[in-house]
C-alpha cells in the first residue's frame, strides 16, 4: 500500500508529497499527522535546511476530504493546524511546488509557505463560499496579507480560481515555470537557501514573520538578541573567514 505522504531528502532539503492523486491530494487526518510529523522532523534536523511541500499526480490538493469529513475525519493536527501545516510549518524555509489545482485548504497550505514556484496551468483559489463554508485555515488573513486588499476580496467572495500568471503579477508566487517543472525549479531555490549559514537563515525567516506584529519604534531592540546571537555564532566566525580565503564555508550550525 502507497503512503499517503511521501518524505524524501534530497541533499540538505526535505521533499514533502502528498500522494492521494485519485483525490486530487485531498487531506485526511492521516495525511495532516504525516505531515506533521515530517515537519517536526526538519525543524529537529541539523542535516536539513529547507523544507518543499508539492502534490503528487499533477495536482498539488484540493483542500479538505470532504467525503472524509463526513464521515467525521478531522485534519488537523494539535498546535499545527489544518494539515499539519497552517498554523505553525517550520523554522526554516518551507516552498510550495504548485502543480495544477491549489483550491481551498490546498492554497492555505501554499499560503503557509514562504516561497511558492508555480506551474504555468496551476490555478490558486478558495471556493469555500461556493459550497457554503468558509476558509478557516488561515486564508482569509494570510490572503490579503499578500495580495492587494480588492484582490484578496474578490478571490476569497468569488471563489474563483486565479492562473499562476496572475497570482505571480500580485506577488504570491515567487517564480512561474512551465508545467511539470514546479518541483525541480523548487529544488534549484531550495539548495540555493540551503547553502547559506543555517542559524542565519532561521533568524532571518524568523525576523521577517515576527516583524509585522512589531511596533515600529520597538523594531530594532525587538530584532537585536535575534541579530546578537547570529553574530556571536561561530557560523559567523567562518563565514567571514571563508569568504578572506575564497572558500565554500563549512557550517557548524552553531
Amino acid at each position: 500500500m502507497e503512503r499517503e505522504v511521501n518524505v524524501q531528502v534530497d541533499d540538505r532539503v526535505m521533499v514533502i508529497t502528498l500522494n492521494r492523486p485519485a483525490v486530487r491530494n485531498a487531506v485526511t487526518q492521516s495525511v495532516a499527522e504525516a505531515v506533521a510529523a515530517a515537519l517536526d522532523e526538519l525543524d529537529a534536523s541539523d542535516e536539513l535546511a529547507v523544507g518543499v511541500i508539492t502534490g503528487a499526480g499533477g495536482t498539488f490538493c484540493a483542500g479538505r476530504d470532504l467525503k472524509a469529513s463526513l464521515q467525521g475525519d478531522h485534519p488537523w493536527v494539535d498546535k499545527r493546524g489544518f494539515a499539519g501545516i497552517a498554523e505553525y510549518g517550520s523554522i526554516k524555509p518551507l516552498i510550495a511546488a504548485v502543480e495544477g489545482y491549489a483550491l481551498g485548504g490546498g492554497f492555505e497550505i501554499v499560503l503557509s509557505c514562504d516561497l511558492v514556484v508555480a506551474a504555468r496551468s496551476a490555478k490558486f483559489g478558495l471556493p469555500e463560499v461556493q459550497r457554503g463554508r468558509i476558509a478557516g485555515a488561515g486564508g482569509l488573513f494570510r490572503l490579503p496579507d499578500r495580495a492587494p486588499y480588492h484582490v484578496a476580496m474578490e478571490i476569497a467572495l468569488t471563489g474563483e480560481p486565479v492562473t499562476a500568471d496572475r497570482a505571480a503579477h500580485f506577488g504570491l508566487v515567487n517564480r512561474v515555470v512551465d508545467d511539470g517543472g514546479a518541483l525541480d525549479a523548487a529544488l534549484t531555490l531550495a539548495r540555493r537557501i540551503a547553502v547559506n549559514g543555517p542559524l542565519a537563515v532561521k533568524a532571518t525567516k524568523r525576523v521577517i514573520q515576527a516583524s509585522r506584529d512589531w511596533p515600529a519604534v520597538e523594531a530594532f531592540e525587538r530584532q537585536r538578541p535575534i541579530a546578537d546571537a547570529v553574530r556571536a555564532s561561530e557560523d559567523a566566525r567562518e563565514g567571514a573567514r571563508a569568504f578572506g580565503e575564497k572558500r565554500t564555508p563549512v557550517w557548524r550550525n552553531r
